[in-house]
């Protein structure tokens, strides 16, 4: 499931956060970055571990509204999800009240359950501790970063309140403001952190069809062909990227695409001068359905482009790989068997097809790298007609934290912050910039600091020290 954007394109990004609560709980006219909210560690282990959490629902029936999960990605190609638990799926879980299942999406179920049941509860933060690196899960189906989103999409829908809009917003919403909404906050495994804000590759190669599906593909820089597939808004000009998997090997891919959704890619192999084609479907999802790869000639730098109306002839162009000769190949494609039917191979004066640009109409899409700021200068990035520069990246759907020692690309543009709670320094600093942070293992009142932690993360939630600091503070329900 993919999230909805609100319908009305001409509302504030600020009125898009702003959902409508019954009654407040309490007055929280602050800024969201101002506020305090309770908060704890390990939500999952209830009393197990040392703790005394109780159940999540009982967290947040106590006025909790920052809850932690540790997840793991074991099992996901026959689960179909994630899996909640500290070292391994189901450890230190505590079933108590809780879901009795370990899956992410019954856990996450509860939560949105409570909050439809609570409008005017202070948004909730939903920290996931990714356990594992996502990253090397190379599909959607075997549970990359789209599965996630798109797994949080669903469990929320309304009450999710995206990163990307947050940002978008003129100025820091309310407590207020906010009441109602769930916020997704991905922590944990550093790399996944990273490819979650950026990608990174080589040759990067684009097509775009009048119905303003998008497809990249790119080699990763030591053989491995990827592939992102989004759409053009034509009300914004931007590129929302739906899917992202690895493909094939090889080294200078090209690609052509159709208005009907077919597609024919073309490279390099990596060890020696021979060019293999692809044929893909791709759906409405963004889902790629891959043909076998097939073997049509010998040379380097291919390109490819569709030549007629209908979307079955196409035009192959690549350089010798002796020599600088361009040479040519008609092709025709026949969807339903996912093969290229080759013929004229004959040499060219034509220079090859520049595969970085695609255009339909006035629609413009240019794929390049290059460093934004703090990222690698291979970081895959993305010109339209009305921006430029914008990173070819999942959906910013989730925020992600920014944790002591990090690199300062997960810095970059960070609100959420944290660090073990007898971190002081770092904690009293991040809050004097007006980012929210997080202490965790936050299990005495000496721990506190000023300004405290914007969620003390505790594993004692109703010790009665914490409710009196919390309480003192302002805590917002």
């Amino acid at each position: 499931m993919r999230y909805q954007r609100p319908a009305a394109a001409v509302v504030t990004a600020l009125a898009l956060l702003a959902p409508a609560p019954a009654a407040a709980t309490a007055a929280a006219d602050v800024p969201l970055p101002s506020a305090l909210f309770r908060a704890t560690h390990n939500s999952y282990s209830g009393d197990l571990d040392g703790g005394a959490r109780g159940s999540v629902t009982g967290q947040l029936d106590q006025g909790v509204r920052f809850v932690e999960l540790d997840i793991h990605d074991n099992g996901y190609a026959t689960a179909r999800d994630y899996s909640v638990g500290h070292d391994a799926p189901g450890d230190q879980v505590d079933h108590a009240g809780n879901p009795a299942s370990n899956l992410l999406r019954d856990w996450l179920g509860t939560i949105d359950a409570w909050s439809a049941r609570h409008p005017a509860a202070a948004p909730i933060t939903v920290a996931l501790d990714i356990k594992d690196d996502l990253t090397d899960n190379t599909s959607y189906a075997a549970g990359n970063l789209a599965a996630l989103n798109d797994e949080l999409a669903a469990a929320f829908g309304a009450r999710l309140l995206p990163a990307d809009e947050y940002a978008a917003a003129p100025a820091p919403p309310t407590v207020d403001a906010l009441r109602g909404r769930v916020l997704p906050l991905i922590s944990g495994d550093a790399r996944t952190r990273t490819l979650y804000k950026r990608d990174a590759g080589t040759d990067p190669a684009v097509a775009m069809n009048a119905r303003g599906q998008v497809v990249e593909v790119h080699d990763s820089g030591s053989g491995e062909l990827w592939y992102w597939s989004g759409t053009y808004d034509a009300a914004d000009g931007r590129v929302t990227w739906l899917r992202h998997g690895r493909y094939d090997s090889g080294v200078t891919p090209a690609v052509a695409l159709n208005d009907a959704g077919d597609l024919v890619e073309v490279h390099q192999s990596q060890s020696a001068t021979t060019l293999w084609y692809r044929v893909g479907r791709l759906a409405a999802d963004g889902e790629i359905t891959w043909s076998a790869s097939r073997r049509y000639d010998n040379g380097v730098l291919p390109t490819i482009r569709f030549t007629d109306a209908a979307g079955t002839r196409l035009r192959e162009i690549h350089r010798s790989q002796s020599n600088s000769q361009n040479w040519t190949w008609d092709g025709v494609l026949d969807p339903a068997a996912r093969t290229v039917s080759w013929t004229g191979n004959a040499r060219t004066a034509d220079p090859r097809h520049d595969k970085t640009t695609s255009t339909s109409g006035t629609a413009r899409v240019h794929v390049w790298t290059g460093a934004d700021g703090p990222t690698p200068s291979q970081t895959l990035r993305l010109d339209t007609d009305r921006h430029a520069g914008d990173r070819i990246r999942y959906r910013q759907l989730a925020f992600t934290e920014f944790q002591q020692g990090d690199s300062a690309e997960l810095q970059q543009g960070a609100l959420f912050y944290a660090a073990p709670a007898d971190r002081s320094s770092f904690i009293t600093e991040a809050r004097r910039a007006g980012r929210l942070v997080r202490g965790w293992d936050f299990d005495s009142a000496g721990d506190a600091t000023s300004p405290l932690a914007s969620y003390p993360a505790t594993n004692h939630p109703y010790a009665s020290w914490y409710r009196t600091l919390l309480a003192q503070a302002g805590a917002v329900e």
